[in-house]
């Protein structure tokens, strides 16, 4: 089995570094990408451009940030949709159910894999993250257990995973946009020492969980706004849907933030709120 990975972003990069180092065949393309992912990609089979590296593979793994998962379809539609079901698409992005249906509707007859991948990047010899597949053509899929991959196929359609992905996402990232968002709030009325105290004294086991998702969540913020707004998507119609839309313009605001050198602001308030003494 031939797998192309695009593209070596953080998870994908480690994705296609632990199925190379597991001895599957991988490959990926560093066009358009940054320094840092030619780094990632060191000792991976290299394709010049992405439609080359779809028309070698017999998967592609669509690891992307969410707002780019629909496009890459789009662009890869001319060269897997001649190849029909010979060739399988796994769209492995936090996107909503309905994202997912329009990016296989964008490459008929191409076999499709909906993945929602919950954990962080593989390290070391570490179990890495689960890989949750649904669809008929998941079951395709099974070699990436043999590769050093938890693979686990659930229930359900096209859709399925990417609603286990969402929700997921909607508890575990709410909770940090929440926690980033209170502390900002209480600093900003002058109640930031006595919050903290109080968390401490009453609700330890939630400040160190915040202590650390939301320092973890800075260099990640810009990505996470995509995937805000495909949570209020799956949302719907869900009183709850706008508050994902406030964690998007949240998350926005922190990634704007860290792009402006300054001695205060949102980041700076939230590393003291939520350092550890």
């Amino acid at each position: 089995m031939k797998i192309a990975v695009i593209a070596p972003g953080m998870m994908g990069a480690a994705v296609a570094q632990r199925l190379h180092a597991c001895r599957a065949m991988v490959a990926v393309t560093l066009e358009g990408r940054s320094a840092e992912s030619a780094a990632r990609a060191t000792g991976l089979m290299l394709f010049p451009t992405e439609a080359a590296l779809a028309s070698w593979a017999d998967v592609v793994l669509s690891i992307l940030p969410p707002g780019n998962a629909l496009a890459l379809a789009r662009r890869l539609a001319p060269v897997l949709v001649p190849r029909g079901d010979a060739v399988i698409f796994a769209d492995c992005n936090a996107v909503s159910p309905a994202t997912v249906a329009g990016v296989a509707g964008a490459l008929p007859g191409v076999a499709f894999v909906d993945i929602g991948i919950i954990g962080g990047p593989p390290r070391g010899d570490d179990a890495g993250p689960r890989l949750y597949a649904s669809g008929e053509a998941a079951p395709r899929l099974d070699e990436l257990c043999q590769r050093g991959i938890d693979f686990r196929i659930i229930p359900g359609g096209i859709g399925a995973a990417s609603a286990l992905k969402m929700g997921y996402a909607g508890i575990t990232k709410g909770i940090t946009a929440l926690g980033a968002a209170m502390a900002l709030g209480a600093t900003e009325a002058g109640a930031a020492d006595a919050l903290r105290m109080e968390l401490a004294a009453s609700q330890p086991e939630i400040l160190r969980y915040l202590q650390r998702s939301v320092p973890d969540m800075f260099p990640k913020a810009y990505r996470w706004v995509a995937e805000m707004e495909e949570i209020s998507t799956f949302l719907g119609e869900s009183p709850a849907a706008p508050i994902y839309e406030g964690a998007a313009r949240l998350y926005a605001e922190i990634a704007a933030d860290q792009s402006v050198p300054r001695q205060a602001g949102g980041v700076a308030q939230l590393r003291h709120f939520y350092r550890k003494d």
